[in-house]
């Protein structure tokens, strides 16, 4: 019961982690094996909701950092900035922006995550890659940056073929 409950939750978390949906799957049963490991140790303080989001994203943590994250330089973005429209995000659906973020290279995805999503300060965030707070920024930055420029490219496509029909 508790699995059918949230699991589609904890898939979405699992899917931002991920580079592929064979690797989200894995870290899902990983966080499963460890909520209900686990299950005892809840408090009933704070949400069961949040406990269990907590012990997924750890789990997605100890699965990446089997394969070594890499913080690489982002050679490939240039130096220029990227002017998005408001009505590009009505073009733009949730599964494209996961699959945006799924695409990011693994450290940038990872930083990214912590810090937007799950709300983890660069501090924490070092604490947990044992990285520098700066690495961390940089690479949220750089992380931005790349996810700016996908986002410019699917509003140019919308512009351009918008009034086309196609």
């Amino acid at each position: 019961m508790l699995f059918h409950k949230y699991s589609r939750l904890l898939m979405t978390v699992c899917q931002r982690y991920s580079g592929t949906a064979t690797e989200a799957e894995d870290m899902l049963q990983e966080a499963f094996i460890k909520i209900f490991s686990s299950i005892e140790q809840y408090r009933f303080e704070g949400s069961f909701e949040g406990w269990i989001r907590t012990i997924t994203v750890n789990a997605c943590l100890r699965k990446l950092q089997q394969t070594k994250i890499r913080f690489d330089d982002l050679s490939k973005v240039e130096n220029e900035r990227f002017l998005i429209h408001d009505d590009t995000f009505s073009h733009l659906a949730e599964k494209e922006l996961i699959r945006m973020i799924s695409g990011l290279p693994k450290g940038y995805r990872v930083v990214f995550n912590l810090n937007v999503i799950e709300g983890y300060t660069h501090d924490e965030i070092a604490a947990l890659l044992g990285i520098e707070p700066a690495t961390s920024r940089s690479q949220l930055a750089k992380a931005r940056k790349l996810l700016q420029k996908q986002i410019s490219a699917h509003q140019n496509f919308f512009l351009k073929y918008e009034g086309k029909g196609i």
